[in-house]
C-alpha cells in the first residue's frame, strides 16, 4: 500500500524535472554564430522562438561608422507570431530593436519560416563588451 502512494510523487517529480529541462533547452539561442566583435552575449529568448544566428561587425551606415548585429530569428511554435528583438549593448548604454516581421498583413512569421534583420548603432566605433538579445512575441 505504501508503495502506492510514493508513485505519485515520482511521477510528479519527473514530469517537474522533465518541464524545466525543455522550458530551459528552448529559451535558448540554439546554433547562433558569435562573430565580428566578440561579446560576452546573454540571451532572453521566448519559448517560441529560436535565434539561429547573430553576427556583429564594424561597417558604414548612411555615411556614419556602426556595429551593425544581423540576427536571424526562427518561429519553432505550431502558430504564426510576430516578435520584437532587442538588442542591448550593455556597457555603452545603447539599446536597438526591430519588429520582426516588419510588414505583412497579417504581420507574422509562419511556424517553422526564419527572418535575418540588419540593427545598426549609428556612430559606434568601439565593440561593445557585454550584449543582451531579448526576443519576445508581440500583438500585431
Amino acid at each position: 500500500m505504501s508503495r502506492v502512494k510514493e508513485v505519485p510523487w515520482i511521477v510528479i517529480f519527473i514530469s517537474c524535472l522533465a518541464f524545466l529541462v525543455w522550458f530551459a533547452g528552448c529559451a535558448t539561442p540554439g546554433n547562433a554564430e558569435e562573430t565580428g566583435c566578440n561579446p560576452k552575449i546573454e540571451y532572453q529568448v521566448t519559448p517560441e522562438a529560436e535565434v539561429t544566428q547573430l553576427k556583429c561587425g564594424f561597417e558604414t551606415y548612411k555615411g556614419e561608422p556602426s556595429v551593425i548585429f544581423t540576427a536571424g530569428v526562427k518561429n519553432i511554435s505550431d502558430t504564426p507570431l510576430r516578435y520584437r528583438l532587442n538588442i542591448f549593448l550593455m556597457d555603452m548604454d545603447k539599446a536597438a530593436g526591430h519588429l520582426i516581421p516588419l510588414k505583412g498583413k497579417p504581420p507574422v512569421l509562419e511556424p517553422g519560416k526564419e527572418e535575418t534583420v540588419k540593427i545598426p548603432f549609428i556612430k559606434t566605433t568601439d565593440a561593445p563588451e557585454r550584449v543582451l538579445i531579448v526576443v519576445k512575441t508581440v500583438g500585431y
